[in-house]
């Protein structure tokens, strides 16, 4: 059976784990060839079939765009998904310290950007590219307590805008999906994350459910694929239609 993604190379960064992990194993359901980077334990990554790398992203970007090609020749796919959130405490704007802040800069905004730096030249000389990039519903609606999240998602979601108009010409497409709370792994493993906001979310949704990491994947994937090659610097919500909350 022919995949939507046979003969590409991918990049997912954040890969071993969590909502990452689930991107990773959908994209090689579709036949795509992955490189999962993580700077955590990959090991979950390879046991899924793709090839691993441990790197920060914030360091090592183009050793992850070099090692890609390395391995396949080529760089058709970036999924940016690392990035910091259920780690973070909840705190209000003035409880934030400046040493977590730029933190929360370097990886969720500066890494992306990194990524995008080392890996699309490699997709304009080829003619064809997708870029995604995982925000959040929270740019819309705001969320108290998780500024400087909010305000990194908001950084990308407008680098996603202005990246379109300049590859755009190249035939390199970069989108935004925008998930709403979703009980990934590691969501799950933070509890006051989802405490603090989940009765409110799904009181918002038009479908009252909790949003699974499995949700995303038909809209990653069709954002991956060549059916949305007349689609570039939109952002896709995937949130059970959720309204502020």
């Amino acid at each position: 059976m022919t995949g939507r993604l046979d003969g590409k190379a991918a990049i997912v960064t954040g890969g071993a784990r969590g909502l990452g992990l689930v991107f990773v194993r959908a994209l090689l359901a579709e036949g795509a060839q992955v490189l999962a980077v993580d700077i955590a334990d990959i090991g979950a990554a390879e046991a899924a079939g793709a090839r691993a790398m441990r790197a920060d992203i914030t360091q090592a970007a183009g050793e992850v765009a070099r090692a890609c090609q390395e391995a396949f020749g080529r760089i058709d796919i970036l999924v940016n998904n690392a990035a910091l959130y259920a780690s973070l405490p909840v705190a209000r704007y003035d409880a934030i310290d400046l040493e977590t802040w730029d933190r929360v800069m370097a990886v969720n905004v500066t890494g992306t950007y990194k990524m995008i730096r080392a890996a699309a030249p490699v997709m304009e000389a080829a003619g064809a590219g997708k870029i995604v990039n995982i925000t959040s519903g929270t740019v819309k609606k705001g969320m108290p307590g998780m500024l400087h999240y909010v305000a990194s998602k908001g950084a990308v979601q407008a680098m996603t805008r202005a990246l379109s108009r300049e590859l755009g010409p190249s035939g390199v497409c970069v989108n935004n999906l925008a998930p709403g709370l979703t009980l990934s792994d590691s969501i799950l493993a933070n509890p006051d994350h989802v405490d603090a906001t989940r009765a409110k979310v799904l009181a918002s949704r038009a479908i009252p459910r909790d949003g699974l990491p499995e949700d995303l994947v038909g809209a990653l994937v069709f954002l991956c694929s060549d059916e949305s090659d007349f689609m570039t610097g939109q952002t896709v919500a995937v949130d059970g239609g959720s309204v502020n909350t």
